[in-house]
């Protein structure tokens, strides 16, 4: 194949476009057999091979940085810069990350992983050169989407009084994950209609010249348009009108089911695993009923809606009840607050990993003037999402701390649909709900329907000595615990918390009188969670606290036994550390 002679960007500077569409289809072939079988971001990928092969043809990278946004649009770009075997042999699969990675090579400038980033981190490094009086192009690649995020925006608005050398490329196929929404599209597509030539133009508005590209998978005409733009003297913006899945044709008709992929059947694109319900899957469905019957219930995505069950059939359904702001998580949330505000019931649904983008707004929009809206969080675990820039281990401690907002885990499915039932009419406070990731359970004690007497624990099952107290997620771990215990002689309490973002003093108080052990495990990393609030409240008491969670660091593509292993986050574990502490104590 071709692709193997390709060490470097340099080797391709040799070859006719002809060879270059030969590489094209090879790229292609290799990208759809590693994501049949390994799984990943297969339409962005698919639609960025001619724009990345030319962009490497005529700039010399690393001596001139190409930024990714994203990065999920990036497998090409590796394959291009020596990383070629994490995509011809199955076993070197996971040598390489699914964003770019500057520990991989010098090719990689960030880690990239979420969205709307690139204008801005690619501006400061055009900005650092001009500084140092160094010279070289700077290109920021943004697309599916990133133009809708606020930073993107940010990056646009200053990036024309940078007034040196700064290329921006948007790659325009016409999606987000899903479809886009938002005014500045439309302009977009105006674009498009009038090649280039519309006297409406969001970035001649904002000081940038432009320049349009009608076959943005053609490579000869991305070749002309860059060396045209090449060592340019101003901030300019290529406007490149590509495919999203060019050249599988399921990943064509279907774009936002191709957007990212588990791995699938290459000759068909029927998926290798079973879809089985999730609680994200149960959320929508159980939404769209109860928007059905109260026409105030409006639910809000920030551009990624099958995250959390909302297919085009059910958004279709929903009608303006279903609100997509773009991948604009602040934005949701201080529209979410406005609509409660007004009298509305907004649900606005979000990864953990995302919620973190908009931690002003939920602080300072919707906690201070303490707003009734009810927040889903989603993928919230240690055991979800595990590459670094996708991390979900960290929403706890980031929301059980702002004042007003009531923070719940539910554990099973009966106590979730209670708790989301009881946020969406719950008129006081705003509510964010932890969505459970484990599989779906039904509940095995009975559940309450109101939570209206805040941070009022649940006990499970009454017992001595060792109280045992377990969040959300690893309520199952605890159970299991207690069970263990159980077999050794040590008749444990099991509690479930169900409120992350307080204590039941009350109860914590009665505990002291016959436990001398409390445990606490969390999904999530310790530091300012859960845990600590139990320790600090028994601080000055003889009750011991052992708390559970996982270290605050940032861990890559780990395997999640070992990683809860390393953590002690094994019942086993647990059980064992507990009789060591009781034996201590004893001697």
């Amino acid at each position: 194949m071709m692709i193997e002679q390709i060490k470097s960007p340099a080797d391709l500077k040799g070859l006719t476009v002809t060879e270059m569409e030969q590489l094209a289809a090879e790229i292609r072939q290799l990208l759809i057999a590693k994501l049949s079988k390994h799984g990943g971001h297969c339409g962005p990928n698919l639609g960025m091979v001619e724009a990345t092969i030319a962009l490497h043809f005529v700039f010399n990278s690393p001596v001139d940085k190409l930024v990714f946004d994203v990065s999920h649009q990036s497998y090409a770009h590796k394959m291009l810069t020596g990383r070629v075997e994490a995509f011809l042999s199955e076993e070197h699969y996971d040598d390489v990350s699914g964003y770019t990675e500057p520990s991989e090579s010098a090719h990689d400038h960030f880690i990239i992983g979420h969205t709307s980033t690139a204008v801005s981190l690619a501006g400061g490094l055009a900005k650092g050169r001009d500084l140092r009086g160094e010279s070289g192009n700077v290109i920021a690649v943004v697309g599916d989407g990133s133009l809708s995020g606020g930073e993107a925006l940010e990056g646009l608005d200053w990036a024309a009084e940078l007034g040196s050398n700064f290329i921006i490329v948007v790659n325009d196929n016409q999606m987000s994950i899903a479809e886009n929404h938002g005014g500045l599209y439309a302009n977009l597509a105006e674009l498009r209609r009038t090649k280039g030539a519309s006297e409406c133009n969001l970035f001649r508005a904002m000081g940038l010249d432009y320049v349009y590209v009608d076959r943005g998978n053609d490579i000869a005409s991305l070749i002309e348009a860059f060396s045209r733009v090449k060592d340019i003297d101003h901030p300019i913006v290529v406007h490149i009108n590509t495919l999203k899945g060019m050249g599988y044709a399921p990943a064509v008709s279907d774009k936002e089911r191709w957007h990212w992929t588990m791995p699938f059947d290459a000759a068909t694109g029927q998926p290798l695993a079973q879809e089985v319900e999730t609680y994200n899957e149960l959320t929508a469905r159980h939404l769209l009923q109860r928007m059905k019957a109260d026409k105030s219930i409006c639910a809000i995505t920030a551009g990624t809606p099958g995250t959390w069950g909302w297919t085009p059939e059910r958004r279709a359904e929903a009608g303006r009840q279903y609100v997509d702001v773009g991948i604009a998580e602040e934005h949701a949330v201080a529209l979410a607050s406005g609509i409660a505000k007004a009298g509305g019931k907004p649900v606005f649904g979000v990864a953990s990993s995302f919620v973190q983008r908009a931690y002003d707004q939920v602080s300072q929009d919707l906690c201070i003037n303490d707003n009734p809206a009810t927040l889903l969080v989603l993928w919230g675990s240690l055991m979800s999402l595990n590459d670094v820039t996708h991390l979900c281990h960290f929403d706890i401690p980031l929301l059980c701390n702002i004042p007003n907002l009531v923070y719940l885990a539910p554990t099973n499915r009966e106590e979730y649909l209670a708790m989301l039932d009881w946020s969406i009419d719950y008129r006081e406070h705003p509510v964010a709900i932890r969505v459970p990731v484990v599989p779906i359970a039904a509940a095995e004690y009975p559940v309450d329907t109101d939570y209206s007497e805040l941070h009022h624990y649940q006990v499970v099952k009454r017992g001595s000595e060792v109280a045992v107290l377990a969040l959300g997620n690893f309520f199952q771990m605890g159970a299991s615990v207690v069970r263990l215990l159980q077999a050794h002689g040590v008749d444990a309490t099991l509690i479930n918390p169900r409120f992350i973002s307080g204590v039941d003093a009350d109860l914590l108080h009665e505990l002291a009188a016959d436990h001398s052990v409390v445990v606490t495990l969390e999904d999530g990393v310790l530091d300012g969670g859960f845990g600590e609030k139990i320790a600090r409240f028994y601080g000055p008491t003889a009750v011991k606290t052992l708390c559970y969670g996982a270290r605050k660091q940032f861990v890559d593509r780990y395997s999640r036994s070992e990683f809860l292993a390393a953590n002690r986050l094994v019942d086993t574990m647990i059980a064992d550390d507990i009789f060591d502490l009781m034996m201590r104590d004893i001697y």
